[in-house]
């Protein structure tokens, strides 16, 4: 009868550092995927804004956002402009700097009910529309664009291309 022992640490060491290379290897098209996905709904939603300024100036006056028309412009070009930028992946870690305070803004005038709610329910804060820009732009500020971007292309520091 055979009798079946647990392999050590050191057993599995070398498993584990194969299994982590091959993990690696998909860090920068997962990051190409992300940026492209989310960078086009972005400048999308931007481009949006932008397009219908006189409505957009309204819904921003009725959630009691000062100068309407100004933020308007703002946050339409913010994500318009952010948006290509990520795609891209030029200065992708600066340009979501102000894609996250932006989806902050939204969160804390549009969404304000969700972001209360972030604790008690956090189903309703991650439904919430600004959700998945915000941790898109969050994962391009953490980890970089990836090496499959203009940062990385053309050695940008700026964008630290990882």
């Amino acid at each position: 009868m055979r009798v079946l022992v647990a392999p050590t640490a050191m057993q599995l060491r070398p498993l584990l550092a194969k299994f982590d290379t091959v993990a690696a290897f998909l860090q920068s098209p997962l990051l190409l995927v992300i940026r492209l996905y989310w960078g086009w709904q972005f400048a999308q939603t931007g481009w949006g804004k932008l397009m219908n300024l006189d409505r957009t100036a309204g819904f921003f006056d009725s959630l009691g956002i000062p100068l309407p028309k100004l933020n308007a412009i703002m946050a339409g070009g913010t994500e318009c402009a952010g948006g290509v930028l990520l795609a891209l992946g030029l200065f992708a870690r600066p340009a979501s700097v102000p894609l996250i305070f932006t989806m902050l803004v939204a969160y804390g005038t549009a969404d304000r009910d969700a972001l209360n709610a972030i604790v008690s329910d956090p189903d309703q804060f991650t439904g919430a529309a600004p959700f998945l820009f915000l941790l898109a732009s969050l994962i391009v500020l953490a980890f970089g664009p990836g090496k499959l971007s203009l940062d990385a292309l053309l050695g940008k520091a700026g964008g630290s291309a990882k």
